[in-house]
């Protein structure tokens, strides 16, 4: 028979044999040595001492008690109806086509109080799939805000809501807003000059998204990268690339949206691919091509920021032509546009101010001009 280690003169000792008489005759269940009795029987506590599982039981019982289709009924109930769904992802599209020339400010404020909505939606009852449609739009809110953060000049929190973008879109299962957070990824390194960085996380998104839309982006953003490394070969290999993958796409039914990769926003890519290597024809006539159709027939600019850039490209092509005084015009109009993406916009710009700085150091107009571009890089790095 199994013997109880114990010392008959020590308190706890004691203790213990009174707890074990108690519930040797159906008192209690030990409170304290519940480990030390099962030990002396070879056991353990949870085998020795089982839980009082009644309540359990009773929620099985209940579980029980429905047929399948009534189990499947209640998994499927929502607070959450189809049309407010439906009216959150129309409003989240509508926010993603405004990026373009919404005021920075404007366009914040919206999708950080869109985001507290979803936020509030998923603390209600909803179902799985819409569980995963919210988490989705979610994830599309924070990919917007995060590019408007950094627009902004705020590369630090820029770099926090990618993340939660990311993360949403892993929780979502949605190869999209994933795809998109590894371009995020791109963009920034591409406008910190970390170039390959760049190769890195564009070889990561489209692993990731192999099929999607951004992946046509991210070979994109991996020419860009190529090209300011000076390597042509590898410029020429992503952008054929991303053009083959573009052209097995389907036209995009929302060319405005920020997340939609359209043959002229490609064209935009190559653009300023080729101004890096030197091909000043090709990319001065991309860039006219970018603003021709980035521009409504009332001469409305749809697409401020892209614009921006395709004027610094024909800004270089006339400097590096000898014509200063029509460079100077193309930046200086591209520099006061009201909708700009400050990393985006330093980087391009620095391209011109090398230009000026190798044949026009002598010119006070090149020089002022050098000086706008010293206070917008000032504002990029506050």
């Amino acid at each position: 028979m199994a013997r109880l280690p114990y010392d008959p003169d020590s308190p706890d000792e004691q203790s213990m044999l009174r707890q074990w008489k108690r519930w040797e005759s159906g008192a209690k269940f030990p409170e304290k040595y519940k480990a030390q009795i099962a030990a002396t029987f070879g056991s353990v506590t949870g085998a020795f001492f089982p839980e009082d599982n009644r309540e359990a039981r009773s929620q099985l019982q209940v579980v029980n008690d429905m047929d399948t289709v009534e189990i499947v009924a209640r998994m499927r109930a929502s607070d959450v109806d189809q049309a407010t769904l439906d009216a959150l992802r129309i409003t989240v599209d509508r926010l993603c086509c405004e990026y373009a020339y919404m005021p920075a400010a404007q366009l914040l404020t919206e999708g950080r109080a869109w985001m507290g909505r979803v936020v509030a939606m998923l603390q209600q009852r909803v179902s799985l799939s819409q569980m995963r449609d919210l988490y989705a739009l979610a994830g599309k809110l924070a990919l917007l805000v995060g590019c408007v953060e950094y627009d902004s000049g705020d590369p630090r929190q820029a770099e926090a809501t990618r993340r939660a973008a990311l993360s949403l879109g892993e929780e979502a299962g949605h190869l999209g807003v994933t795809g998109w957070a590894y371009e995020m990824r791109c963009w920034f390194a591409l406008t910190r000059g970390d170039y390959r960085g760049v190769i890195q996380a564009a070889n990561d998104g489209i692993t990731v998204a192999p099929h999607e839309s951004v992946a046509t982006q991210l070979y994109a953003q991996k020419a860009k990268a190529w090209a300011r490394l000076g390597d042509r070969q590898q410029t020429e290999i992503a952008l054929d690339k991303g053009r083959e993958l573009l052209e097995a796409l389907p036209y995009p039914d929302s060319i405005e949206d920020h997340f939609v990769v359209d043959p002229a926003k490609y064209d935009f890519y190559r653009m300023d691919c080729y101004r890096h290597v030197g091909e000043d024809d090709l990319a001065e006539q991309l860039a006219k091509e970018v603003i021709r159709a980035s521009t409504d027939w009332d001469g409305t600019e749809r697409a401020p920021m892209r614009i921006a850039e395709a004027r610094i490209t024909l800004a270089v092509a006339a400097a590096r032509g000898g014509d200063l005084d029509g460079a100077l015009a193309y930046g200086e109009r591209a520099l006061g546009g009201e909708r700009q993406s400050i990393p985006s916009l330093t980087m391009v710009s620095s391209d011109l101010g090398q230009v000026l700085k190798a044949n026009y150091s002598k010119a006070p107009d090149a020089a002022d001009f050098l000086d706008h571009l010293r206070t917008l890089k000032g504002n990029s790095s506050a």
